[in-house]
């Protein structure tokens, strides 16, 4: 399903220059609609309509190094970043598995490689495990360690899919389809 017009200026406003290495996504921890705290910390926002919101910090300021006033998402891993969040999860408990009060939806997952297909376009930022990546992957992947971050390690509508590689690799799968990019990394 493609992203409404809306969202696909959000997205478009929120892409100036830049030079850019990687996108982590996120879930806020929060609820459904972007709150003014989730919009300080990423750059653009996935609400649980699909409805896609801008955050505060411009991508620019996350350039390396990161300058005041920069998107703080990711533990020692923000310069060179853009942050993109799932506005949802809140009281999500990791194990045993519980979604919380505002649940990852599928409509907003099913917006993600849209977000991220026009991120990587504008920022030239291959699709690999290294260069789009949540939060959850960060340590594993960068060995950048974090504070027991598991977003996005679970998916509540797909209790099959368990694991931060596991979830990765199904949007940047979708992600280089949308881009008609090879499916292997």
């Amino acid at each position: 399903m493609p992203l409404s017009p809306k969202s696909e200026t959000a997205i478009a406003a929120a892409c100036v220059p830049a030079k850019m290495e990687r996108i982590v996504v996120h879930w806020t921890g929060g609820g459904h609609k972007a709150s003014a705290n989730d919009r300080a910390h990423y750059h653009l926002l996935i609400e649980a309509d699909g409805n896609v919101v801008q955050g505060i910090p411009t991508i620019d300021l996350n350039q390396r190094p990161a300058r005041k006033g920069y998107a703080a998402h990711t533990l020692r891993c923000n310069s060179g970043s853009i942050g993109v969040s799932l506005c949802c999860m809140a009281g999500a408990i990791e194990a045993p598995f519980h979604p919380g009060v505002a649940p990852m939806t599928k409509t907003q997952w099913d917006a993600l490689p849209h977000v991220l297909a026009a991120l990587c376009k504008f920022y030239q930022i291959p699709v690999t495990p290294q260069t789009v990546l949540s939060h959850a992957e960060v340590q594993p992947t960068l060995g950048i360690a974090q504070k027991q971050k598991w977003d996005i390690t679970r998916l509540p509508f797909g209790p099959a899919v368990v694991g931060a590689r596991a979830v990765g690799e199904i949007f940047r799968s979708s992600t280089k389809a949308l881009l008609n990019l090879p499916k292997g990394d």
